[in-house]
């Protein structure tokens, strides 16, 4: 038998530690949970990727009686990035949560099939994509790609 030990590393900012790039990331992803469609679980989340070409894009939750037909915000923009910019890698994607008038005071990160999708753009792209997730404590929690928060993940290999 043997065992596997998995880690992953998580950086935490301030606010005021990040770049003037990532804090503009961030900011869209804020003012985009106002535009989310979530009449359900009032939990309004959004989400902005940065393109190569330095153009930011934004998506946000979308609910639906139906629970399984709605989407998140992380796909809602990566799509739509995917579908009008498909030569534009995302380098960076920032994801912020609001709920009972505030942003979450706990880190909101990516559900699986985001990671998923995430995942699949990094294969596609052959290049990481960093995660920003902004908690209203001031605090950024940054992982260096994807991958690093899907160890042991389903790609392109299981293909081989």
């Amino acid at each position: 038998m043997k065992q596997i030990n998995l880690t992953t590393k998580i950086t935490v900012y301030s606010y005021e530690e990040c770049t003037d790039i990532e804090k503009k990331l961030i900011d869209a992803a804020k003012q985009t949970t106002s535009n989310a469609y979530a009449p359900y679980s009032k939990f309004k989340v959004g989400a902005a990727l940065l393109l190569s070409d330095g153009k930011i894009i934004t998506g946000n939750n979308q609910e639906n009686a139906a629970y399984p037909s709605g989407l998140c915000a992380e796909r809602t923009a990566v799509f739509y990035a995917n579908s009008q910019f498909p030569d534009q890698k995302i380098e960076a994607l920032a994801v912020a949560a609001y709920y009972n008038g505030d942003f979450t005071s706990e880190l909101v990160s990516p559900c699986g099939s985001c990671r998923q999708v995430l995942l699949e753009v990094e294969s596609r792209y052959q290049s990481p994509v960093k995660i920003l997730m902004y908690t209203n404590q001031n605090e950024v929690y940054v992982a260096d790609s994807m991958s690093s928060l899907m160890p042991l993940s389903f790609d392109e290999k299981a293909f081989k």
